[in-house]
């Protein structure tokens, strides 16, 4: 995974236009647009002359719309709309002039899109695809001075190396999106802080853990003290972020009750997290000995399964097969056992 870059704070504002400039027509190489675009730019010619601020909002919208779908139906089904709204929309409009107030706009809009996007990919379990979607993010973020999609980024890029066991590089990752963002608000803080806390955990810092925990903990109490904003960082998040600081620092039993009221705390509409971490609730349940529990935080994954098309997910499930296959005298496994038969996919079925 490649070095944090400097952050949009650090640009030599002489360079600014230049390299504005320069990463504008950079974003053109994001994966699989080099091939399309010159059809595209054909298909387009004599159809759009200026880009104003009313792209921006279409750009940003149907952003909102990918995520959400992203959310209820998991990577699988949402990154190829994002990626055809990349090609098809996304494309044309970096190419096309317009005032500088709105062609930075557009950078950070299509900065957004290519981190949710890049997001997707890990959903996918398409690691390499996901790094140079979140590279192409970083650029274009940093061209138009968009702190959050810039700290956000490198924050999903140690997400993505810490739930692959790469800790000291989620850990360097982690820290440079909260250096990036020196003046973020509660939420803000809370979310990167929980991040830094879960990633000091893997690497056995157990005193940062705790500390950036903490931090996490009293930027989420001001944060909730505001007013509750769906859709950001949660109490559901932090209560996610505690139980991994928990399990990475060996307390299984902890780790459950934090992923318990995770489950509880954690909106509807975020039906891909729900399976996931359920799954995940289910692994550690098994490993201090509550089988029966287990089998039905498992069975209540199941039910939103069919609905979420996720490699994650996919992998949980295949996990959840070779975990439950030495317990198989056991009632409430072999029931399990035989609904997730006919339930998941066939290909992730033992034979």
């Amino acid at each position: 995974m490649p070095e944090p870059r400097p952050g949009p704070t650090q640009l030599d504002p002489s360079r600014r236009g230049v390299l504005s400039v320069a990463l504008f027509s950079v974003a053109l190489a994001v994966p699989e647009w080099p091939d399309v675009v010159g059809r595209m730019e054909a298909a387009q010619k004599g159809t759009r002359t200026r880009i104003g601020m009313s792209d921006v909002h279409t750009v940003s919208a149907m952003t909102e719309q990918l995520s959400s779908m992203d959310d209820q139906f998991g990577g699988r089904t949402a990154r190829p709309l994002a990626a055809a709204f990349l090609v098809n929309t996304v494309a044309p409009l970096l190419r096309t002039p317009g005032p500088e107030e709105a062609r930075r706009a557009m950078m950070s809009a299509a900065s957004d899109l290519c981190y949710l996007t890049g997001y997707m990919a890990v959903d996918e379990g398409l690691h390499g695809l996901a790094q140079r979607y979140y590279l192409k993010a970083l650029e274009l973020a940093g061209a138009s001075e968009d702190h959050l999609t810039y700290c956000t980024t490198l924050r999903g890029m140690s997400v993505q190396a810490v739930d692959l066991g790469q800790g000291p590089i989620a850990k360097r990752l982690a820290d440079a999106a909260a250096a990036s963002s020196p003046q973020a608000g509660p939420r803000m803080r809370a979310f990167l802080a929980g991040q830094q806390a879960h990633a000091a955990a893997q690497i056995g810092d157990r005193r940062s853990a705790l500390m950036y925990l903490q931090e996490a903990e009293v930027a989420m109490d001001k944060a909730e003290s505001r007013g509750r904003v769906f859709g950001s960082y949660d109490p559901a998040s932090l209560n996610y972020h505690t139980s991994q600081v928990r399990f990475e620092m060996g307390d299984v039993h902890g780790a459950v009750a934090a992923m318990q009221e995770s489950d509880r705390l954690r909106y509807g509409i975020y039906r891909r997290t729900r399976v996931k971490e359920r799954a995940i609730l289910a692994e550690r349940q098994l490993a201090v000995g509550h089988l029966e529990a287990a089998c039905r935080t498992w069975g209540l994954a199941l039910e939103d399964y069919p609905l979420v098309d996720s490699g994650r997910i996919d992998k949980r499930m295949t996990d959840m097969f070779n975990l439950i296959r030495p317990h198989a005298r056991n009632h409430d496994a072999q029931a399990l056992y035989e609904r997730a038969r006919a339930v998941v996919r066939p290909e992730l079925v033992p034979v």
